[in-house]
């Protein structure tokens, strides 16, 4: 695993990592200490999560009111007694929200329009992501404070945000991120969104791959060999080395390449990166068109039992696919 350097910053900071994705989301987060090596930890608790210890992702999912307020959101939209308290509130279920923001130029010709749930009336998508964010935010902070006391106070005012994005979301997308995280309330000036930094996810994918144990490997310099053998193979994984980073999401598919140059250690996009909307929801979205065309004019036809199929299709049978 290629190692981290000490923090070189002169007071100590804050960086929280925000991970929204179609179908799941997280944070992570580092305290940066001067002179310490940064470890990266995620905030894996959240309200509704009943197994021991939490899970480092939720849902992104929300309930609103018909006024519009948030009734729930995450691993609370799961809950027995909140889906039935929505059926019979008449509360809206907003899941698969992110791809609004999808570009026009993405091809999107096998979207249907029932593919993607409608906004609530009233609500933006750069609103839904700011009180999705919110709620993000304050469940880190939580985690944060519970798990490292009185440490909140020495750098709740010095605290850097980066969001991740798809590889195709470019000006205009990157706008809206960066006004839903004004709306959220994480930053209250213009002059704050110095503090916030976005990253596409196929230079996040890459991060974590050159930083996880499991991955590094391929990415380091051999070891255990003579001198003159590290140097040979070096020659030889330097000169062509490539990287192909493929992040395949819930709504979307990043696909990014990279040259690598092993010593010293760095990497080069060599091709424009790519984006494009097939990720698993769509897979699901394909069953159910498929159980539909299959169970017309049989006793399993009606919407409810292609839904509970679907919903089985979903949980177990889409899971048990291997390559």
């Amino acid at each position: 695993m290629i190692p981290r350097k000490p923090y070189k910053g002169l007071t100590r900071k804050l960086v929280l990592a925000f991970d929204v994705g179609t179908t799941f989301s997280g944070v992570s987060y580092c305290i940066l200490d001067p002179g310490e090596v940064p470890e990266i930890r995620g905030v894996s608790r959240y309200p509704g999560q009943e197994q021991v210890g939490g899970d480092s992702k939720i849902p992104s999912i929300i309930y609103y009111d018909l006024q519009g307020e948030i009734r729930a959101v995450g691993a609370e939209a799961l809950q027995e007694h909140i889906i039935e308290q929505a059926k019979d509130m008449g509360w809206v279920k907003l899941e698969w929200w992110k791809l609004h923001f999808r570009p026009k130029n993405l091809a999107s010709s096998h979207i249907q329009g029932d593919d993607i749930p409608p906004l609530p009336q009233g609500k933006s998508a750069v609103q839904v992501l700011a009180d999705f964010t919110r709620y993000l935010f304050q469940c880190a902070r939580k985690y944060i404070q519970e798990s490292h006391p009185n440490l909140w106070g020495s750098i709740e005012n010095s605290i850097e945000f980066v969001l991740t994005h798809p590889n195709g979301w470019e000006g205009q997308q990157q706008q809206q991120i960066r006004r839903a995280v004004e709306l959220a309330g994480l930053i209250s000036t213009k002059e704050g969104q110095s503090h916030v930094h976005l990253l596409t996810e196929g230079e996040a994918s890459l991060h974590f791959c050159v930083t996880n144990e499991v991955t590094s490997d391929a990415f380091s310099p051999p070891t255990a060999m003579s001198d003159s053998l590290v140097e040979e193979a070096t020659k030889v994984r330097s000169g062509s080395q490539g990287v192909v980073i493929i992040d395949v999401g819930g709504g979307i598919i990043d696909l990014s390449a990279y040259s690598m140059t092993l010593s010293p250690i760095s990497f080069k996009e060599i091709a424009p990166s790519e984006c494009c909307l097939q990720g698993s929801i769509f897979v699901t979205r394909r069953a159910h068109t498929h159980l539909q065309d299959k169970l017309s004019g049989s006793s399993y036809s009606s919407p409810d039992i292609i839904a509970e199929l679907t919903n089985i299709f979903d949980k177990t049978t889409k899971l048990e696919f291997r390559t």
